[in-house]
């Protein structure tokens, strides 16, 4: 089974960026579609971005749609999610996770599924 260490978050200014980075390991990295979810206090999980086993295929939630850009390197066994443009709505603990496989759009939502990370927070002031 395929262990995820995510790294990379923490404080930042609204307007800032942050680059996320998931490190896999123990499994066959380029047969999992990738996707990030973030939980918020008292929130449920939510999805933030996804991108297939490929890299040609990408999802994203309309609320980060044209300021994160989730890339892979199939190479690194690695999947990163660039934000600009933050927002303190951003703020949250940022989650990966590996899903074996592939399908559409709903597939690639569906948070019952797949390896998790621990997490790490971002938080975003204002």
């Amino acid at each position: 089974q395929v262990q995820l260490v995510e790294s990379g978050g923490g404080l930042v200014q609204a307007g800032g960026s942050l680059r996320l980075t998931c490190a896999a390991s123990g499994g066959t990295f380029s047969t999992y579609g990738m996707r990030w979810f973030r939980q918020a206090p008292g929130k449920e999980r939510e999805f933030v971005a996804a991108i297939s086993y490929s890299g040609l295929y990408t999802n994203y939630a309309d609320s980060v749609k044209g300021r994160f850009t989730i890339s892979r390197a199939n190479a690194e066994n690695t999947v990163y999610l660039q934000m600009n443009s933050l927002k303190p709505e951003d703020t949250a603990v940022y989650y990966c996770n590996a899903r074996a496989g592939t399908g559409g759009s709903s597939w690639y939502r569906n948070a019952d599924f797949g390896s998790w990370g621990q997490g790490t927070q971002v938080t975003v002031s204002s």
